[in-house]
């Protein structure tokens, strides 16, 4: 990241002719909740991402928001980007496409962060956090939603704090606004404890959320990120895990459709020197690449699988690019996007497997049994997408149409995504046999598991086997 630098907002904020449309729309909301403060302090690179820097976000605004006294709302520090949205609109960073649609990726980025006695002036750390956000959604193009989680593993300002990792959602006093290159709502980080992320991805995040905002100590109905906080809201309310989490994965399910793994598989039923043996994706080997609409597919699945609706459904392959835009239900992309839509040419590079071999690292590895339990259960679908590489496990059940899997082949390869069709007998036993990665406890690598009448093998191994491939 550049150097960070503290500015005064009238550097970027001054009210002069060609003032840039899209940052006066949102200034304008700034303004709106802080009269007061028309040049509050801002950290901005010094090489803008449109000159060739590093940075998405052009400036991160800074306000010292007074909290509400008679809603218990405490003093906090209120940061808000400037970057995911189109600002300019002459497709310096974004593609002009209208004013009807969203503007650039359609959101930006804000952060409460709980003012301490005697501050005077706020953090810039949180810049440095929300430009990382924005650096993974351009460089993924993949956008954030409410009650979206992010899986950080360390202390969000790099210090001993147990706030390691971020959920998602509207922020409370930023209203959406539509500018002259499209609309812009409001996301808000919130700092979580590693018990409470993990009970976002067993369940959902806003359910977690709404949990929060019932703790003044855990953020309170705005949720303030306090980083000192040594309590997770189990620890202050043990009830709440069987009460309202457990019991909401029971009735419910998770709403947690995919995650970004170290993970591979391995097709038993061919040899390794068959040239057409999808085991080229393993490890060792040279990755197969995804095909754009495999990869589309693969988005579109994990997008799709964050909305509740009673049937789910795969979006088909095909050769169109899918809208950014999430649709509001899955009932409502089976009426535009059945399972016919797959036409049989677009079938010949799917293979039926006969015997596979699944490899997740541990972190990936507990999370099977929410993939089991949260989903399959629930007639959903689960993803693995491999962070090193093409490779894509995506678990089905029964219920969810568009698969290339079905109950007579359940292993199924598009390539080097792998489909897996488990019927609810067979999850059921799965569930009894891999109850020890229900343990939040390290367990000592490597674990196998096998179903040798299903075919079926899976390996827990340690992080080392997926960082060095070739070893």
């Amino acid at each position: 990241m550049d150097e960070v630098r503290p500015t005064s907002g009238a550097q970027a904020h001054g009210l002069v002719p060609l003032f840039p449309p899209g940052l006066q729309a949102i200034y304008g909301e700034c303004r709106r909740l802080y009269p007061e403060q028309a040049n509050p302090l801002q950290v901005t690179a010094i090489v803008k991402y449109w000159l060739g820097g590093p940075d998405p976000l052009d400036y991160i605004s800074m306000y010292r928001n007074m909290g509400c006294q008679a809603q218990d709302i405490q003093e906090h520090w209120h940061y808000v980007s400037f970057g995911l949205t189109d600002l300019y609109g002459d497709n310096r960073v974004h593609e002009f496409t209208g004013a009807d649609g969203p503007s650039g990726f359609g959101f930006e980025l804000t952060f409460r962060l709980k003012r301490e006695v005697g501050e005077t002036a706020p953090p810039t750390w949180p810049a440095e956090l929300m430009q990382g956000l924005a650096r993974y959604v351009f460089q993924s193009e993949n956008t954030f939603c409410s009650g979206d989680h992010v899986s950080w593993h360390n202390p969000l300002d790099n210090s001993e704090s147990r706030i390691q990792h971020m959920l998602l959602t509207e922020d409370p006093q930023m209203q959406p606004i539509q500018t002259p290159f499209g609309t812009v709502s409001f996301l808000q980080i919130v700092g979580v404890c590693t018990e409470e992320l993990q009970a976002a991805q067993q369940w959902n995040g806003q359910g977690i959320l709404e949990l929060m905002r019932g703790v003044r100590v855990a953020g309170g109905p705005w949720l303030i990120t306090d980083m000192r906080r040594g309590e997770t809201i189990f620890d202050i309310d043990p009830h709440l895990q069987q009460e309202r989490v457990d019991q909401g994965i029971e009735t419910e399910g998770s709403n947690l459709s995919g995650v970004s793994a170290k993970c591979v598989w391995d097709d038993l039923s061919r040899p390794p020197e068959d040239e057409e043996d999808s085991r080229s994706i393993c490890i060792g080997s040279q990755p197969r690449r995804l095909s754009d609409k495999d990869t589309e597919q693969i988005r579109e699945t994990l997008r799709k699988g964050l909305e509740f609706n009673s049937k789910a459904a795969l979006p088909p392959i095909n050769s169109q690019r899918q809208s950014h835009e999430r649709p509001q239900s899955r009932k409502d992309s089976l009426e535009s996007e059945s399972s016919a839509a797959i036409v049989p040419h677009e079938l010949v590079r799917t293979r039926q497997l006969e015997s596979v071999h699944l490899k997740f690292n541990q972190e990936s590895g507990t999370l099977l049994p929410l993939c089991l339990r949260g989903r399959l259960l629930h007639g959903r679908h689960f993803t693995y997408k491999s962070i090193n590489g093409d490779t894509a496990i995506t678990f089905v059940s029964t219920g969810v149409e568009g698969a290339f899997a079905t109950e007579e082949h359940p292993y199924a390869a598009h390539g080097p995504w792998l489909q897996i069709l488990l019927t609810e007998e067979f999850v059921e036993q799965m569930l009894g046999d891999l109850q020890e990665l229900n343990t939040r406890e390290e367990t000592k690598l490597p674990k196998e598991y096998s179903w040798p009448e299903k075919k079926l093998k899976i390996s827990v191994l340690p992080d080392s086997v997926f960082d060095n491939p070739l070893q």
